[in-house]
């Protein structure tokens, strides 16, 4: 134990943004932590008032009940998300391997610890959930007194189980990826099939209650709730704790993550050297070949330099192309399904006119081709490169149009593919359905030149670990939160609009907008290239 804390306390130390603002004399590194601290504080503020409302919509509805479920069930998807796409860079074939290893500890108390720092890390998010809807649930419940505090201390160990779940499942993906020879090709495609088995799971549950004829539609949210508290333990667990004063309950949830945490990290201490042995010979023995090399431009050949950086990286491909997978997925779903029948699925069958979804057709795949652009990772994951790039004879507006080049090579053609499936299955007329694809360029265009913006603004050139910029920076956090919250009351604007104006015309407007803002951010990204240094 005393090592781990040793080692945990390191960790923590190297990579605290507050040690290095105490330490740094560095005017615009101090400058640069405050703004991404400050823009942090906004985007858990912005979390917390969303839990607020969403708790008050419960207590108006006379739900409140459904709140301590709620929360364990949010905080733990989270929990699981967040570590599964972090797992493979910190957990294995990460920088400082040899290092690490080479200090006198033993191999699970390295790869405990690392967990324990993803664990740290993470915990603003979960807290602001906790902290927000015990708020919620305090005003319109009025628990006694002794609630506060044991909600308070079981949120502590709500993400911990979720989060053991997701990293037992990265070391079998690790673990099987690391006997063949082409490792990163191997672990995307389990960590994508992995990821599609979890989005459809859900489906997969419900359709399971309904051949056994539980129950045959799922009318509210709180049932939902209910249902899946009582599939998932800690949830039904920290619920019974906190409105029953259940003490067994709380004993349950706080050993079982004790003893899981000891089980899971003493099997994967076992194996813990050997898959990082092979991850990294693997990455050591690859085979090039000489071949006829071919002239492009600065602009053309910086588009492939991040091609090949990305397909060198699982992280860095998982995180950044997962929602470009997902639009795939669900226009292929709609082709073969159809728009209405998938439309009914995620309504649970409610009564609803399909056509008057069709203008919000280029938001749904924007919300997943929007998910994250690779300009917000690629600028900080140059690291210490960068200053080998400021050297060449290329201006760096060139180098941040060839990191914008190719993230719209990446996304357009998936989103032209997705929005023709849907388009066809819905049944859109000719005319709106080349609209929708200009619309969806558009927007293509502005979450390139955003995330540029972003990705420029909140550049961290620092990192020890590649998650730390793909998972885990401040241009992730704000490019990523705010345009996935405006994008869903976008959906919802548009359905209201086309109800009231014509469909051509609404697409257009939306259109001028989405490319008036493509270009200002473009601009922005010009002006910030003058600069001399991030």
């Amino acid at each position: 134990m005393k090592n781990s804390v040793i080692l945990l306390k390191a960790l923590l130390l190297s990579t605290s943004r507050k040690n290095i603002y105490r330490h740094t004399t560095d005017r615009k590194k101090r400058r640069k932590i405050i703004s991404n601290t400050i823009g942090m504080l906004c985007l858990y503020l912005m979390l917390v008032v969303y839990c607020i409302a969403m708790c008050a919509g419960y207590g108006t509805y006379g739900m409140i009940e459904a709140i301590p479920a709620t929360c364990a069930l949010t905080i733990s998807i989270l929990a699981f998300l967040f570590t599964f796409f972090k797992t493979n860079g910190y957990l294995f074939h990460f920088r400082e391997y040899d290092m690490l290893m080479s200090l006198p500890f033993e191999a699970r108390t390295i790869a405990g610890c690392k967990f324990l720092y993803m664990y740290i890390e993470s915990l603003p998010w979960y807290g602001c959930i906790s902290i927000a809807m015990l708020i919620g649930y305090g005003l319109y419940a009025h628990p006694p007194v002794s609630v506060y505090p044991l909600w308070l201390i079981l949120s502590l160990f709500l993400p911990v189980i979720p989060m053991l779940a997701a990293a037992f499942a990265g070391f079998l993906i690790a673990k099987i990826s690391s006997g063949f020879r082409k490792t990163t090709l191997i672990q995307t495609i389990l960590t994508f099939l992995f990821v599609i088995f979890c989005f459809s799971l859900r489906f997969i549950i419900d359709d399971l209650f309904r051949n056994e004829k539980i129950q045959a539609t799922l009318e509210s949210s709180s049932e939902i709730t209910s249902k899946a508290a009582g599939i998932y333990l800690p949830a039904a667990w920290f619920a019974a704790a906190v409105t029953r004063h259940d003490i067994l309950s709380a004993c349950l949830l706080i050993l079982a993550s004790v003893f899981l945490f000891a089980g899971i990290f003493y099997v994967i201490g076992i194996f813990y050297r050997g898959i990082n042995s092979a991850l990294n010979a693997h990455a050591a023995a690859k085979e090039y070949t000489l071949s006829s090399q071919r002239q492009h431009s600065p602009v053309v050949a910086i588009a492939l330099k991040e091609w090949k950086r990305m397909s060198g990286s699982t992280s860095y491909l998982v995180n950044c192309a997962l929602g470009e997978i997902l639009s795939a997925i669900l226009g292929i779903a709609t082709i073969l399904i159809g728009f209405d029948r998938i439309i009914a699925v995620v309504t649970n069958g409610a009564p609803l006119d399909t056509s008057m979804l069709q203008p919000a057709i280029p938001f749904i795949i924007y919300f997943f081709i929007g998910m994250i652009a690779t300009t917000v990772c690629s600028p900080s994951l140059e690291g210490k490169n960068y200053w080998i790039i400021r050297s060449l004879p290329i201006e760096m507006k060139t180098v941040y149009q060839g990191k914008m080049l190719f993230n719209m090579v990446l996304s357009v053609p998936f989103m032209a593919f997705s929005t023709l499936c849907l388009c066809i299955s819905a049944k859109v007329p000719a005319v709106n359905t080349f609209m929708y694809l200009v619309l969806g360029f558009a927007l293509c265009a502005f979450s390139t030149s955003w995330g540029c913006v972003c990705g420029i603004r909140h550049m961290r050139l620092d990192w020890e670990n590649e998650i730390e910029v793909i998972k885990q920076s401040s241009a992730v956090a704000i490019y990523m939160l705010p345009n996935m919250f405006i994008v869903m009351g976008l959906t919802v604007l548009v359905v209201f609009l086309g109800l009231r104006i014509s469909h051509i015309l609404l697409a257009a407007a939306f259109t001028l907008t989405a490319a008036l803002l493509a270009l200002l951010s473009y601009l922005t990204v010009m002006r910030l290239a003058k600069r001399k240094s991030p």
